[in-house]
């Protein structure tokens, strides 16, 4: 099923971005501390209060499930995905730059919200990281769509908390599927590669 869209337009979505990407980054920020926070009762039980009323007051007009928004009929704009979200307090979120030819990478910071073994990120955060890259590369940024098929993740070492790079690319093409490779790095080099093959859904055929 296609996705359902609300067309904004470079104006507007400037304006929706500035809206919601500060609350996000807020929201982030409050993760990390609840994570190391060592506060006494009486502070967390007024947190909590506080988390709960603003929850409460956020929730009182919300979007339908499943609306996103697409820009002049540019790339998306999803608040809320998991990978690149700038609404969502669980993306990263990847920022990602396409070079051309199917080419693209991201530079990030992954803390302690996802934090498998001590100090190291966990390897779903990894594999979630790649098969997002891969897909930006094989769907040449978001413009076409082409969804993940299959996935493979291969860890070489443990990838540390911290900055990150992640670079994905095209390697070839074959009727309907789209083969793409990718990395994720940090400073002394390769921590975690992926391949994966993505498919052209039949509707996108349909409407060609």
């Amino acid at each position: 099923m296609d996705a359902i869209f609300e067309v904004l337009s470079a104006e507007e979505a400037q304006r929706v971005t500035a809206r919601y990407t500060p609350l996000a980054d807020a929201v982030r920020e409050l993760i990390d501390a609840t994570i190391h926070t060592a506060a006494d009762d009486d502070v967390v039980a007024n947190a909590r209060s506080a988390i709960e009323a603003v929850t409460e007051s956020l929730r009182q007009r919300t979007r339908p499930v499943g609306v996103s928004y697409r820009v002049d009929g540019a790339r998306p704009l999803t608040l809320g995905n998991a990978a690149i979200g700038l609404g969502n307090p669980i993306a990263p979120p990847l920022i990602i730059h396409h070079d051309g030819g199917g080419r693209c990478w991201s530079e990030f910071i992954l803390g302690p919200a996802y934090e498998g073994p001590p100090k190291l990120v966990h390897g779903g955060v990894s594999a979630l990281v790649l098969d997002h890259m891969l897909g930006e590369a094989a769907s040449e940024g978001l413009s076409k769509p082409r969804f993940t098929g299959t996935i493979t993740v291969k860890y070489l070492r443990g990838t540390p908390l911290g900055p990150l790079r992640s670079e994905a690319w095209i390697e070839g093409k074959e009727g309907v599927k789209v083969f793409a490779r990718g990395t994720i790095s940090d400073a002394s080099g390769v921590t975690v590669e992926a391949d994966g093959v993505f498919i052209e859904p039949s509707w996108a055929r349909e409407a060609q």
